[in-house]
């Protein structure tokens, strides 16, 4: 009876084969990976090489892994097949319009290039020249800018991280690449004069109180949009942000009530004057109500349109870019007012960690790191105060 050959170990034969009428001389190894725990046989695989020396160097890399605890069996799943499964099975706990945004990535710029690609032979270099591709024109869409092409690399990071965790490559190749220099953006939020104007440009307007009500609490528009009554408290002047309003980002996506960004609700406390206004605009909102009789939507919105349904996205957007041309700044996002909001909110003299509480976001760190400029211009103010103060108590 032959000697099962223990884990790891290997022989190498010369092997000669029949094609086409023609011989062919190689050279193969084969080599126990272990036991199968069901039948108790030897589960055997092979490599093969045209020369003994190729073999031999292939077999004892195979041999040296499996004794260290760290062999993957070949397959043949190429990266796109990988990604397909990844998507089904490993993103049930992500949220809907976060996996619609990696489905497009994945179609749209990681499938044409890497997913004919045998899975365990995609390497570091090859993933780099997709990343420095990406950032060129062609034919067919423009440069893709830093951010684009950092949003891409994470989406095939976390893909490839949980395929070193299932065991069917070693080591995820996206660790070593580089990816391009991200400039930081200026924000550009409308100052007091521009503030003015705009409310003066929105009275009358059917989204007047959605913009005012942006511009001074620093709301998301997702925030903002699929705010509902039952979490606004005018007893207690506080106003309860536990979910926004989004469109799915696929053909015939629908509208859906998605988690917030970083999934953690929060209370903000609102000027009165606002709390004032949103009760002048429930008011109103329950007049027209009446007025529309049966075509009326109780959707429990605080901003609708004529018949109580939710505000379509892209309406808004028309709506704002309109009114911010009018003024003079053709340039402002919906998102600055928010911006203008947590500017405003540091002059007046709102501490950073209140403002991130406000604004919610995950860390007071990242809320100076986008609003640092601000507090550096009021600490040079401070400065120049003092100055003037020391000034006057010297005499001179």
């Amino acid at each position: 009876m032959a000697k099962r050959n223990a884990a790891g170990n290997g022989t190498i034969r010369k092997k000669t084969v029949k094609r086409n009428g023609k011989d062919y001389v190689f050279w193969e190894a084969r080599y126990t990976v272990g036991t199968d725990p069901g039948t108790g046989k030897q589960i055997q695989r092979s490599i093969s090489g045209k020369t003994q020396k190729e073999v031999a160097q292939k077999l004892k890399a195979v041999t040296s892994a499996i004794d260290a605890g760290t062999y993957i069996a070949p397959n043949k799943m190429t990266v796109g097949e990988w990604l397909d499964i990844w998507q089904r099975d490993y993103l049930c706990g992500v949220k809907p319009f976060t996996v619609a945004s990696y489905s497009g990535v994945i179609r749209n710029h990681i499938k044409p290039a890497l997913g004919a690609i045998r899975l365990e032979a995609l390497n570091a270099h090859t993933i780099q020249g997709f990343y420095n591709t990406l950032g060129q024109p062609d034919k067919n869409r423009p440069a893709l800018s830093p951010k684009t092409v950092k949003n891409v690399h994470g989406v095939l990071h976390k893909a490839l991280k949980q395929a070193v965790l299932i065991g069917y490559i070693h080591s995820n190749p996206t660790d070593a690449c580089t990816l391009p220099r991200m400039e930081k953006k200026q924000i550009k939020p409308l100052d007091e004069d521009e503030s003015k104007q705009f409310l003066q440009a929105i009275q009358g307007h059917p989204l007047e109180t959605l913009f005012t009500v942006t511009l001074f609490t620093g709301m998301r528009e997702g925030e903002a949009l699929g705010l509902m009554w039952d979490c606004v408290d005018f007893k207690k002047g506080i106003i309860l942000i536990d979910k926004q309003l989004q469109h799915e980002k696929k053909k015939g996506g629908a509208y859906i009530f998605a988690p917030l960004k970083n999934d953690k609700a929060r209370t903000i406390t609102p000027a009165p004057w606002v709390m004032q206004l949103l009760h002048t605009h429930k008011a109103k909102q329950a007049a027209q109500r009446l007025q529309t009789g049966g075509l009326w939507e109780d959707s429990g919105l605080v901003f609708t349109n004529e018949t109580g349904q939710h505000l379509a996205i892209h309406s808004v957007y028309k709506a704002f870019k309109k009114v911010v041309a009018s003024i003079g700044r053709p340039d402002a996002r919906f998102h600055d007012l928010r911006h203008s909001y947590a500017v405003a909110a540091i002059r007046s003299g709102d501490d950073i960690k209140t403002l991130q509480g406000t604004l919610g976001h995950a860390t007071a760190a990242f809320t100076l790191d986008v609003y640092g400029h601000v507090t550096d211009q009021m600490k040079q103010a401070s400065a120049q105060r003092m100055e003037r103060y020391i000034t006057q108590v010297l005499g001179q």
